[in-house]
């Protein structure tokens, strides 16, 4: 296979004591424990977006840069799917997800809210700030001064029917998503906004598809780099626009 110079896991085996957390937390496959050690067995698929790096109690997992096969989106599909049926994701709840054999971010859906068609009382906006896109956002910014910023990933809005009222209102806010932007561009720019700012905590609203869990341990990164200690909290929202889990 095609090797290129991409984002992968690497595994500091002097870490690693072999607890396995990491495990579930890549449906891709490609990580195993072989004779006591966590273990990259498949380059092919890794997509290196980290979303087993928040559950290793050790730190032995890292997200590195270096020449590694491409990532095969296909090949890693085709092993999830099976197991969406019979594990039970810990951070997703996937054996109830409703993906079927394809990519959980591409799976066509649709269903009926069972609800008449009905005028809907309009809301304003609870939105205290311009831009909220985290590549276009100042971290010296003065709203980031003495707030409470919130992360929340683009295709959350258009999930979550009370988003202002439980994520914006008097909150600092930015989005991005995982899976197409630059993690580390991430990583920096929250690292720089908590450093910048007497940010007072730092929240995550993800949705429940597993490379949008990738902003998650973005958002535990920077918090990390930042040497900061403020209060981190993760939310998970459901397609269909349910809360499904809370994480600190």
């Amino acid at each position: 296979m095609t090797k290129i110079k991409r984002k992968i896991i690497k595994i500091d085996e002097e870490k690693c004591d072999g607890c396995g957390l990491c495990i579930p937390n890549c449906p891709e496959g490609a990580l195993q424990i072989v004779d006591g050690k966590a273990k990259l067995v498949k380059e092919s698929f890794c997509d290196g977006l980290g979303a087993c790096l928040g559950e290793c109690p050790n730190g032995a997992l890292t997200i590195e840069e270096k020449e590694a096969e491409e990532f095969d989106d296909a090949g890693a599909i085709a092993h999830m799917s099976p197991l969406l049926n019979h594990l039970e994701h810990p951070n997703a709840h996937v054996s109830r997800l409703p993906w079927g054999s394809t990519c959980p971010s591409t799976q066509i859906l649709h269903w009926e809210n069972g609800e008449e068609e009905k005028e809907e009382p309009r809301i304003g906006s609870e939105l205290r700030q311009w831009p909220v896109q985290l590549h276009l956002v100042s971290p010296q910014a003065p709203y980031f001064e003495n707030a409470e910023l919130v992360l929340i990933a683009d295709c959350v809005p258009f999930a979550y029917a009370n988003l202002h009222a439980d994520f914006i209102k008097g909150k600092a806010v930015v989005i991005g998503c995982p899976k197409f932007d630059d993690v580390d561009a991430y990583i920096d720019k929250i690292e720089q906004i908590l450093k910048s700012s007497d940010i007072e905590s730092l929240k995550v609203v993800n949705m429940e598809v597993p490379c949008c869990y990738g902003f998650v341990h973005i958002a535990r990164e920077a918090l990390k780099r930042s040497g900061k200690d403020i209060p981190f909290e993760a939310v998970t929202i459901g397609i269909r626009g349910e809360k499904i889990e809370r994480a600190a």
